[in-house]
């Protein structure tokens, strides 16, 4: 065959995915459904497929694509009864078991058993979805049939409820178990659950906290989803069987699928497994928000004390209006736009008004334009506000609208936000198919055509029609804004809130027991009742490693193939620094990164290159304001950044190398302005302006504020940062521009009074501004088409020659590291994230294949069924950095430190002696290349051979390592790395949370209460 018809030939095989003739044409049926309508969107490459089941009238969207990595989601429309989270308690217990999957948990024993590259379930304010994405199609039929049975046919088992939902037990049932006599204290009467941990974690979260209680008063008549753990002891066991039956159904159900494979293999699964139920009256009704025609509504309730923020600036507030139905698509993302085009950037004009004159420190969590409600809600709110500045937050704020609506919008900006959707059409990412049903889902769920969200070049077309009328945008401000039919939502800060939390736990769990000890008859008989119940949960638990999994279907090792094809770079030198070429279509776009590697960059100077790098696209240049830089970025870029950057050695895991990363993406005949605005932003911000002390000190407070909340949401990765800084180079580097230390700087820099003019920090700003385009070791890297390679050559040959001098750095001497075993970070949460890091060996070490499989086999086999089955953490497992050296394990919102820190210390030795199965070897390999195969989009093909040098003979070893890996190599690498290590005190544990008695005088305890501090770090002598 000649390569012109071969090539016409595999063009026709690509256009058939999306061929609109291949597919059922409107009132046509095929396996059970009937097409309702179709739609070819050329500008995204797809065709979209609406279809209904014929009995069940479950409505069914296909968007045929030619992607491999092919998407399936199935969801029901699940209006919360109660704040009792009925909805997330049984998005939780559906994973616990089916009719055809009746073993312990097929939702956590199908990860390790899947190629998928995404499996997960969420429960939104008013529907529940399951969706998974995998690029192999035996694997798509596997998870899709345990995803229709497992939410059409859960066993929904009582204990299933107790371990996910809520329960009442003993705190350290184990004691219990193994027979000896128990304290007191491992008989203390609990609340337990995963579920409620989970939401007592979220509801330290004063971010989340403010979101629902005002998603409460916005929406009153859409109870908390989640559930508030006050409420979430009030759920029954039948409640959540019943809210099953009536909310689980086909006739409720949305199903989602995207990809390459083909519909009709689809349907026809699909089709056997609705055929079973009769239709009925699902219960889709669309809720709607308050009505606020009746003039304005004020709405104040009390919050938790942020204890690394200025007492005085405690308060959150915000202004929220009623908008007009979402289903006007043109109208919506209208609105959408001028939410970006007044707080988006700098120089918007609410920024301007109500952050940069002092108002408050940032946004509050409800701030914007939400689109995902029958009726658009607008917000703009503040954080970090002063007790007599709340009024005049609004005041000001409708000032802003009536001068904007006046005025107008500038053209120019407009044009930057439409040059923003060309790229983002034009860039297409691994995700395409996840992104595409988390824009299609909400609004398909609340009534609205997903179809009409799918054609941009239709909505560009009727908002352009629009546009040239005159004042469309302002007309828009002028009919929903300039009103008072608003409600102000304001939470003051409580001193005694995390006290009263406690104490109204304490009371609702004395009442809870009080009526157990009379239907049990008396103290003795609830507490043997309770601790049977445990004990009968723990047995069921204890099961899980034991049950018989044959059940469960599988994609196995040997269907992952031993070689991949290798992608393509050229090499090459320009003007001094060496630079790497990824030639592939791109769609019209080019990738850039460069990155300036310095030996050392000073002490006194690390800390701050957030803050420098924050600054950068913060103060503006002495010819341009920061306002008129940031519209060049959305016209001519997709976007520019200049990043700390550090990467461990390959070779040597003890050793790594640190300095500047600039990266941008533009159209490629725009590449030419991503180096300039990078050169313009770097070496010509003006540290001088009468502006920057103000604007630096805005930047410092925004990053100190809420961070309480920030580090809750990922504390594990805090505390494993803070272990690995004890133990090495990489870790320590990381630590300080990137963890708790960072957060300890920032913290204190905002408790300098406004009279600090910070000179000693402008000072080592400006030092860093000499040193980030200071000639240090370059490497570039660039992705684009073919075409272009010349021009982008001569482009980066000229940004290349803006670097000069050679950097004045320290000599590198050896660092010692500070080794404490234990350190506890006092922080107000009600529940605990920990981390224990141990040291291991450099990635082009054969040992580091057998320690990525023991990771996976520790979090699969062990740690996920001992710290969030009976543990009650929310998650917990095992993890191992090849690249970095490092081994560690980690729990998250766990409500039980002593016993996680206990079981992770023994996850080593249980591993050494366990007998592994070939079935264990085959999940923990299968759950490795889940990331090492999954899809990269083209930005992101050879970044590790551009950061760490893994070339494509490491990558093929590496994988062959993988795939060899024996148990008898498992078993000596647990040994070696972490029984041994351990024995010799080579590992560092962190914990964070609320202090209590077991942190007692082995633990060193590190305050994170900083305000008296406010130094900067100084110059080593």
């Amino acid at each position: 065959m000649s390569s012109s018809v071969l090539r016409n030939a595999v063009n026709g095989a690509k256009k058939a995915a999306t061929e609109l003739s291949q597919f059922p044409r409107a009132g046509e049926k095929l396996h059970g459904f009937t097409m309702l309508r179709s739609k070819h969107v050329p500008e995204l490459e797809l065709t979209a497929l609406h279809l209904q089941h014929d009995k069940t009238g479950a409505e069914h969207i296909h968007i045929a694509k030619e992607d491999s990595n092919n998407v399936f989601s199935i969801g029901f429309k699940t209006n919360p009864p109660d704040d009792t989270g009925v909805p997330h308690i049984l998005e939780h217990t559906t994973l616990c078991g089916s009719e055809k999957y009746p073993i312990r948990d097929p939702f956590f024993k199908m990860l390790p058993r899947t190629l998928s590259n995404f499996m997960n379930a969420f429960t939104a304010s008013d529907h529940t979805f399951y969706p998974f994405a995998t690029t192999n199609s035996q694997d798509f039929k596997n998870l899709m049939s345990v995803y229709i049975d497992a939410t059409l046919h859960p066993l929904l088992k009582e204990t299933d409820f107790t371990q996910e939902g809520w329960r009442i037990g003993p705190e350290n049932p184990q004691a219990l178990a193994q027979g000896q006599d128990a304290k007191a204290e491992d008989r203390k009467l609990v609340f337990k659950g995963v579920v409620y941990n989970e939401m007592k974690g979220q509801m330290s979260d004063a971010g989340y906290l403010y979101y629902i209680r005002f998603q409460d008063h916005i929406f009153p008549d859409i109870n908390n989803s989640g559930g508030d753990p006050q409420k979430i002891t009030d759920l029954t066991y039948k409640q959540l069987k019943e809210f099953h039956d009536q909310h689980y159904h086909p006739s409720n159900a949305k199903l989602f699928t995207y990809g390459d494979m083909p519909l009709s293999d689809h349907l026809q699964e699909i089709d056997a497994q609705l055929s079973v139920f009769e239709r009925i009256n699902g219960d889709m009704k669309i809720h709607q928000p308050i009505d606020l025609s009746g003039g304005p509504q004020d709405v104040t309730l009390q919050g938790p004390v942020d204890p690394l923020v200025d007492a005085n600036k405690q308060y959150k507030t915000s202004v929220s209006w009623i908008l007009g139905e979402t289903s006007d698509v043109v109208e919506s993302w209208s609105l959408s736009l001028i939410s970006a085009l007044l707080m988006d950037g700098y120089g918007s004009p609410l920024y301007k008004a109500l952050i940069e004159s002092g108002l408050g420190i940032d946004w509050s969590p409800n701030t914007g334009y939400d689109s995902g409600n029958a009726r658009g809600i607008f917000s703009v709110g503040l954080s970090g506000v002063q007790e007599t500045d709340v009024p005049k937050v609004k005041t000001e704020l409708q000032k802003v609208l009536r001068e904007v609506a006046q005025k107008g919008f500038e053209s120019s900006k407009i044009d930057g936000y439409r040059h923003q959707i060309e790229l983002s059409l034009k860039h297409k990412t691994a995700s395409f198919g996840m992104s595409l049903l988390q824009r299609l889902k909400p609004k398909w769920f609340t009534g609205i055509d997903p179809f009409d969200t799918l054609a941009w070049n239709e909505l560009m077309t009727a908002f352009e029609a629009k546009m040239a009328e005159g004042r469309y945008l302002e007309g828009l401000v002028e009919k929903y804004l300039l009103n008072d039919n608003t409600l102000t939502f304001t939470m003051s800060p409580s001193s005694s809130y995390e006290q009263d939390l406690i104490q109204e736990e304490a009371d609702r769990l004395a009442a809870k027991i009080e009526a157990i000890k009379q239907q049990a008859g008396g103290e003795e008989a609830a507490q043997k009742l309770l601790e049977e119940r445990e004990l009968v949960l723990l047995e069921e638990q204890g099961k899980t490693n034991t049950e018989d999994l044959s059940c469960l279907p599988s994609v196995y090792v040997k269907d992952i193939p031993r070689q991949v094809n290798a992608d393509e770079f050229k090499d090459d030198t320009i003007n001094g620094a060496s630079v790497q070429w990824h030639e592939t279509p791109t769609n019209g776009l080019t990738y850039f990164r460069l990155l300036n590697i310095l030996d050392n960059i000073p002490e006194e100077l690390r800390p701050l290159v957030p803050l420098f790098t924050g600054s950068i696209m913060r103060l503006g240049t002495k010819d341009k304001t920061m306002e008129e830089l940031e519209d060049l970025i959305k016209l001519k870029t997709g976007g520019v950044s200049v990043n700390y950057h550090i990467a461990s050695n390959i070779h040597d895991y003890t050793q790594a190398t640190e300095g500047f990363g600039f990266s941008g993406t533009a159209l490629d005949r725009n590449v030419p302005h991503i180096f300039e605005l990078l050169h313009k932003l770097v070496v010509e911000t003006n540290f001088d302006s009468a502006e920057a002390v103000q604007q630096i000190r805005q930047l410092i407070q925004a990053s100190a504020d809420g961070v309480v909340n920030d580090i809750a949401s990922s504390g594990h990765s805090y505390a494993r940062g803070v272990a690995e800084a004890g133990l090495g180079e990489h870790g320590y580097l990381k630590e300080q521009v990137g963890g708790l230390t960072q957060v300890r700087l920032m913290t204190s820099l905002a408790s300098r009074p406004e009279s600090d003019q910070l000179d000693d920090v402008l000072a080592k700003l400006k030092q860093i501004q000499q040193l980030t385009m200071a000639r240090g070791h370059l490497r570039a890297a660039i992705t684009c088409g073919s075409d272009v390679v010349q021009a982008n050559t001569t482009a980066l040959s000229n940004f290349l020659g803006s670097f000069s001098g050679s950097p004045q750095l320290p000599p590198k001497g050896t660092r010692t590291f500070e080794r404490n075993l234990k350190t506890f970070y006092p922080l107000p949460y009600q529940v605990y994230y920990g981390a224990l890091a141990i040291p291991t060996t450099s990635y082009t070490s054969s040992d580091g294949a057998s320690l990525t499989v023991l990771s996976k086999l520790l979090t699969h086999k062990h740690l996920h069924h001992e710290i969030r089955e009976k543990g009650g953490a929310y998650g917990g497992g095992a993890y191992n950095r090849a690249i970095d050296g490092m081994f560690g394990f980690y729990s998250y919102r766990d409500p039980n430190p002593v016993n996680t820190l206990s079981i992770m210390r023994r996850a080593g030795q249980w591993a050494v002696d366990k007998q592994w199965s070939e079935r264990d070897m085959e999940d923990a390999k299968l759950s490795v290349f889940q990331a090492v195969d999954a899809p990269r989009s083209a930005s992101e093909v050879g970044s590790g051979r551009f950061v760490y040098g893994i070339d494509a003979a490491l990558k093929q070893q590496r994988r062959e390592q993988l795939l060899d890996v024996t148990r008898e190599q498992v078993r000596e690498v647990a040994q070696k790395y972490i029984v041994d290590a351990l024995d010799k005190n080579a590992e560092r544990a962190v914990f964070l949370g609320k202090q209590a008695p077991w942190v007692d005088g082995e633990w060193k305890v590190e305050e994170m209460d900083v305000k008296a501090a406010g130094a900067v770090p100084a110059e080593e002598a």
